[in-house]
């Protein structure tokens, strides 16, 4: 399977896990070895998170001051913070994941935001979702996940509640509820 670097992966509706039912993951690295992504359609205000996190406190003033809302970037390395961002700001940390979007992890971004130097467009996530050799790949098989091309516009505006209907739609699923009863 060719890299899905730079696109989103949507999860079907038959997913009922907590962390990535009803979620949009950017994939920042997909490779033989694995694949990483950003969840980008869950803030820490939503109530599916706040179910999985019920007691999770973000105080850090220096942050949630210049970063509002706050995301939930996936299940592994929580207390790691992860900028996804337009391409007009760089440094040696900088990671390109596609032409139109950088991936940064330091806190100097944060204080670039702060004085009006950071990126124009960007979301923080904590944490990210991982997946070994191949697991990704038999997910898909699997029928887990679609995957499609993403446009800044998707990922840094709109409504985020939406976003993950939005995306199933795109592909013509129905997620309309059912009766449960017989036609």
């Amino acid at each position: 399977m060719a890299s899905m670097k730079g696109h989103i992966l949507i999860a079907m509706p038959h997913m009922t896990d907590p962390y990535f039912g009803r979620s949009l993951v950017f994939l920042c690295e997909h490779d033989e070895n694995g694949a990483m992504g950003l969840i980008v359609n869950k803030s820490f205000d939503d109530d599916s998170v706040k179910k999985i996190f019920p007691t999770l406190i973000i105080n850090d003033d220096a942050i949630t001051e210049v970063v509002s809302p706050m995301h939930f970037g996936g299940p592994v390395s929580m207390e790691r913070g992860f900028l996804l961002h337009s391409p007009d700001y760089l440094t040696d940390e900088t990671i390109q994941v596609s032409a139109e979007f950088f991936l940064t992890s330091n806190s100097a971004i944060i204080e670039a935001i702060k004085e009006g130097d950071g990126p124009q467009r960007f979301k923080m996530m904590l944490g990210y979702a991982g997946w070994d050799e191949g697991q990704l790949e038999r997910e898909i098989e699997n029928g887990d996940w679609l995957f499609q091309e993403v446009t800044p516009e998707f990922i840094f505006a709109g409504n985020e509640s939406e976003k993950w209907l939005s995306a199933t739609q795109s592909f013509g699923i129905d997620i309309a509820p059912t009766t449960g009863g017989l036609a």
